[in-house]
């Protein structure tokens, strides 16, 4: 948590192997991710996704919703066109979009649907952890309420570990276990978030 600058996006970025750190290690499942070489990258990528903050921005607005959600399982796992459909109609079902979405863009949907979208595509590879960045700001207040319920759901459903980017107290409080306060680049405080 953090005010607008303090370093979270450069956080995440470093976090995911996006950014180089300028300074202290990455250590995620006991290994420093800017040790591992492409193929055990590869295999780390599949543990770790991001749902990011405008899902506007973050789907291929000239892809169809099966391939945008498809396409890590594409990607990483060898399964059969029909294996690969079925399995994005189970994701879309999770999060509560029906599988008619499946021809549709993005552009047809609000703000909080493409958010929904966005995350049965962070599911698609049973993460570990998931990093949410500002999951909620840039969707209306009902839509916030609905995706932050369906984000708990699925936290305990799957076993998920979140990392969570906001500015926003009442969704951190809603959503954390722990807390960290990072000002000007630094983790400045950290602790449980009673």
């Amino acid at each position: 948590m953090g005010e607008s600058g303090c370093g979270k996006s450069t956080l995440v970025n470093t976090i995911l192997r996006l950014e180089e750190p300028t300074s202290g290690e990455v250590i995620l499942e006991e290994k420093n991710v800017f040790c591992l070489n492409k193929k055990e990258m590869l295999q780390l990528r599949k543990k770790i996704q991001i749902v990011f903050q405008d899902p506007f921005w973050s789907l291929n607005p000239r892809w169809l919703i099966k391939d945008i959600v498809g396409e890590p399982l594409y990607v990483h796992l060898n399964l059969s066109l029909g294996e690969l459909l079925t399995k994005v109609e189970k994701l879309l079902e999770m999060v509560g979009i029906p599988k008619t979405a499946l021809y549709k863009y993005p552009h047809e949907f609000s703000g909080g649907e493409r958010q929904r979208i966005a995350i049965a595509r962070t599911l698609a590879l049973e993460p570990n952890f998931v990093i949410l960045d500002e999951p909620t700001s840039s969707i209306d207040v009902f839509s916030q309420n609905q995706i932050l319920e369906l984000l708990e759901k699925l936290k305990e459903e799957f076993n998920l570990t979140y990392i969570l980017i906001s500015h926003d107290l009442s969704v951190v409080k809603s959503m954390a276990d722990k807390i960290a306060i990072m000002y000007l680049g630094k983790v400045v405080e950290y602790g449980p978030a009673e």
